[in-house]
């Protein structure tokens, strides 16, 4: 080949080789906080404040992603995983994630807490086209996908929840007398209203004779409870959540009262229970979707052994039976799973598609039977759910589980 034709040929070569680099190049799309290295992702839940057993929710997330990265990250790139604190308040709900959008420019947020701090995050999230994803609240209005495109609930919703609820208590007591109290905001009002109407679609005895509510600031909920006693209820719908949880449960023992209680599934956990005194919780129903970590029934279940492992490495500090914790690092699964199926597509857009066919999907904190229901045009997350009874010790749960 004389010295013309090995230039030409070189040239031709090096023209393939560019080309198929632009293609490589081409396959990968980026939005902020994604790169060949790195993804960023965040979140807001209270480290601190009324809310505050739920900060270990962040902690188990970095655990989380630092064991992941360490094994080598998501489809050859590091997790960088930032946890803010938000303390429970919208207005510091709104500081937090502005600073992630604006400042750490994240892709997408994940696993952040509490009906009314994102309710008032919600329409800046969408108009950045930020994703919101796997929510630790279950608030109806999660479900929009036409008007509120890149947000979505983690949890049951709660209307799906107060209707299985109502229904079971009809099937117990079909003349029951029930007393309410809820968490005075939009949380409290998913659950009362759709509990509310399947009483009154069903045209029976069963009767709301007394309700209260109380605020997230209050110190105690004496009070209420105290007036609800005193109504003749021999059902009780609890609806709240953490501290008050715990104090309504040991109060409703302290009266002497001794009604049918009920409670949301984001109340269940065992750490809330403890609080309140196991003894005192006997007795009580609530909707499951979620693996209780604290009992035996689950200790040479799989995917505990893998949540306890790493506890014991990165969070020896949180107890092996908190199940909040193990709710965080089933939803840590969820997201690093949407981020899998990105591949090198890391942009809002496709993030938001990704989560959005992750029906199907069981991660690792759920019951058999239970998984992510989630399509492009209905983000209701979990269809299905089990009815469960704490016997002192134990949740007992139904042999078969019902869908909405």
């Amino acid at each position: 080949m004389n010295s013309r034709n090995q230039f030409a040929f070189s040239a031709a070569m090096a023209g393939v080789l560019l080309s198929a680099a632009v293609a490589v190049a081409a396959d990968k799309k980026y939005d902020p906080g994604a790169s060949d290295t790195e993804i960023k992702i965040g979140q807001t839940v209270p480290h601190s404040g009324p809310g505050s057993l739920y900060g270990v929710l962040g902690r188990v997330g970095e655990a989380y992603f630092q064991q992941l990265n360490e094994k080598g990250g998501i489809n050859g790139r590091k997790v960088k995983f930032i946890t803010l604190d938000d303390a429970y308040s919208a207005p510091k709900a709104v500081e937090a994630t502005r600073r992630l959008v604006e400042q750490d420019e994240v892709l997408a947020l994940y696993g952040s807490l509490g009906t009314a701090p994102q309710t008032a995050v919600h329409k800046y999230l969408n108009s950045k086209q930020v994703p919101q994803l796997l929510l630790n609240t279950g608030a109806s209005k999660w479900n929009n996908p036409k008007e509120y495109k890149y947000t979505m609930a983690g949890l049951p919703l709660y209307p799906t929840e107060a209707r299985i609820l109502a229904k079971y208590v009809l099937s117990v007591k079909p003349d029951a007398k029930i007393a309410i109290l809820y968490q005075n905001d939009d949380f409290g009002r998913d659950f009362l209203g759709p509990f509310k109407k399947v009483l009154e679609d069903a045209g029976g005895k069963a009767k709301v004779v007394a309700e209260a509510s109380y605020d997230l600031t209050e110190p105690t909920i004496d009070s209420q409870l105290i007036n609800l006693s005193k109504s003749g209820a021999d059902v009780f719908y609890n609806i709240t959540t953490g501290k008050a949880t715990s104090q309504s449960i040991r109060k409703v023992v302290e009266l002497g009262w001794k009604p049918l209680q009920l409670l949301s599934a984001g109340s269940t956990g065992r750490s809330i229970l403890e609080a309140a005194g196991l003894d005192n919780a006997k007795g009580i129903v609530a909707i499951s979707y979620a693996k209780d970590i604290g009992s035996a029934k689950y200790a040479d279940d799989p995917d505990v052994k893998a949540f306890d492992e790493l506890r014991k490495k990165y969070l020896p500090n949180v107890a092996a039976d908190n199940s909040i914790a193990f709710a965080g690092y089933g939803q840590a699964a969820a997201m690093a799973e949407i981020l899998r199926r990105c591949g090198d597509d890391l942009t809002h857009a496709n993030v938001i598609k990704q989560a959005s066919m992750l029906g199907g999907f069981h991660a690792p904190h759920m019951l058999n039977g239970v998984s992510y229901s989630y399509t492009p045009t209905d983000y209701t997350s979990i269809k299905t759910l089990y009815t469960m009874q704490f016997n002192g010790k134990d949740w007992d749960i139904s042999d078969k589980p019902v869908t909405e």
